[in-house]
């Protein structure tokens, strides 16, 4: 018999024949799009199931704060063991959702916010960790093997098809519901506002299955603004240090900060120092970053050429709308962002990744799960190592070349910028990381490591420079970090004879070996000393939110 003839004959459509039985379910509460907002507990029941994998919008930023409420007020009994799948544990909810038994495993990028309660939570035996992944590692994932159920998302404004105007916060919405919505999945979005007409269609509504009028906003958070008043001398002396001696030595044009006051003093240098070393127009010229307030001083100086970003800051909306030369932005003026787009950018675009780190050990390895707190690390890995598909040349990149070998490739600068010592005087620079005790307890496949030695470039912190490219061995590049770690276990087990010959040899650099005297190094040299100068800076645009106002 022909093997045609045995063939056993199967459905090809049963993830649409299944949403289409949910769809049916809800109508008993909406013939629409619309689901009335005293409902949205029983819709989620309704086109939820057990077992389901539940995509949860909530990122640095834009938080899905209506739903992810409305979801742990749900029923256990007929709604439980979800696996969550969530950029950012950023909310309460978000773990109790787990304790109620709502949901059993989940999937992350980050959870600062909740870092202690998620380590206590998996040590009590009240959630499975999946992984703790990247951003665009979990985006991906959405595609191949963590296909969402349910998508739960947020945007600014809907009408009453399902188009979605996203705001200058679009983030990750777009990915999030592009792996729902072509996969038979469902996706509900919770909206400030439902309206007759949209400033601009951002998601299509033939992308979006409902939209729920939030009871409130959702939850922004101003992430990335950094007050200057804050900024130490210190940190101006390693701003300076990383300006002199990576930026103007690698001739970096393109370049991520991360969030933190060390970067925000290199921002506000830039006007003042970097001015008087003649560097405009040669460094920091294009950016993959939020809209960081510090940064409006190097724009208005004529630094800046354009910024793509990942989301907004809240108080930028009027100032980012009147510099459309800098920034993306739609024909209704609001910034356009995109996260998994800017960390591809990110990753691959850009000359060099500057970050910080709570743990660094011997070889150059970093993390910022430590000891009871499992916070994962966002898109720093992404941005923070040398991607081996990069084929475009840049003068950073060329500049990286040690080799005289025709096949020889340019790398990109990953860069930590660290004080040797934390809050409560905690050493940075630590023998072993926390990170491999939490795994054990945790049970994870990995130690979450955030940047991993190899790929460090320089370290810099309030020492001096450590090029960690040029050394040549593992013993020789752990000499190099132990003589800028300072009073720490690693610093003081440093040989003095060897940090002299790597200081030679241009390894090290001090700050007297980059022209720099820490004398010299003082906040008078910012080019803002607070909020109300980043204002007048962007000649009123600027609109801080009030926990920043001190005039």
């Amino acid at each position: 018999m022909a093997r045609s003839q045995v063939k056993t004959k199967r459905s090809w459509t049963t993830k649409r024949e299944a949403k289409a039985r949910r769809l049916e379910n809800i109508k008993k509460i909406t013939t629409s799009k619309v689901i009335p907002t005293e409902s949205i507990v029983e819709a989620m029941e309704l086109v939820i199931q057990p077992h389901d994998r539940v995509v949860m919008e909530g990122n640095n930023q834009k938080q899905a704060s209506f739903l992810s409420k409305s979801l742990s007020l749900v029923n256990p009994d007929k709604l439980h063991d979800l696996h969550m799948i969530m950029s950012s544990i950023s909310r309460p909810e978000h773990l109790d959702i787990f304790e109620k038994g709502i949901a059993h495993t989940v999937d992350f990028a980050y959870a600062g916010p909740q870092s202690l309660r998620i380590a206590q939570m998996i040590e009590d035996g009240q959630l499975k960790m999946g992984e703790i992944h990247t951003y665009v590692e979990l985006y991906g994932r959405l595609f191949i093997d963590l296909i969402p159920n349910v998508a739960l998302v947020a945007a600014d404004k809907a009408d009453a098809d399902g188009n979605l105007y996203t705001g200058a916060n679009t983030e990750e919405t777009p990915t999030l519901v592009e792996a729902a919505a072509f996969k038979d999945g469902i996706v509900i979005a919770q909206v400030n506002e439902l309206t007759d007409e949209l400033p601009r269609v951002d998601i299509p509504g033939s992308w979006i299955d409902f939209v729920v009028v939030a009871d409130s906003a959702y939850q922004l958070e101003p992430l990335f603004t950094r007050d200057p008043r804050h900024i130490t001398d210190i940190q101006v002396l390693m701003a300076m240090l990383t300006i002199r001696g990576v930026y103007e030595r690698h001739q970096v044009e393109s370049l991520n900060h991360g969030i933190g006051y060390n970067t925000a003093a290199i921002e506000l240098l830039l006007p003042t120092y970097g001015e008087s070393l003649g560097l405009k127009n040669k460094i920091c010229k294009y950016w993959a970053l939020n809209p960081h307030p510090t940064l409006i001083p190097a724009i208005e100086s004529g630094w800046v050429e354009n910024v793509h970003s990942f989301g907004g800051e809240v108080g930028m909306e009027p100032y980012i709308a009147a510099r459309p030369d800098v920034f993306f932005t739609g024909s209704d003026g609001s910034m356009r962002s995109n996260r998994t787009l800017c960390q591809l950018a990110g990753q691959y675009s850009v000359d060099l990744f500057i970050g910080s780190t709570l743990q660094m050990d011997p070889d150059g390895n970093s993390s910022t799960v430590t000891s009871g707190r499992l916070a994962g690390f966002g898109g720093a890995p992404n941005m923070g190592h040398d991607p081996g598909g990069r084929r475009h040349s840049s003068p950073a990149w060329l500049n990286m070349i040690e080799s005289d070998n025709p096949l020889a490739r340019g790398r990109k600068l990953v860069v930590q910028m660290v004080e040797t010592h934390q809050a409560a005087n905690k050493p940075v620079f630590v023998e072993s990381l926390d990170a491999i005790d939490v795994a054990k307890d945790a049970s994870l496949a990995t130690t979450p490591v955030m940047i991993y030695g190899e790929d460090v470039t320089h370290v810099v912190t309030e020492e001096g420079i450590a090029y960690l490219y040029k050394t040549d061995s593992i013993e020789e590049r752990r000499q190099a970090i132990a003589s800028v770690a300072g009073v720490t276990p690693i610093g003081l087990d440093r040989d003095m004879k060897t940090s002299r010959k790597l200081r030679e040899r241009g390894i090290i650099a001090l700050p007297e070996d980059l022209e720099i005297r820490r004398s010299d190094a003082k906040r008078s040299l910012l080019a803002a000393k607070n909020i109300e100068d980043l204002v007048d800076w962007s000649e009123g645009l600027y609109t801080p939110p009030a926990k920043f106002r001190s005039w």
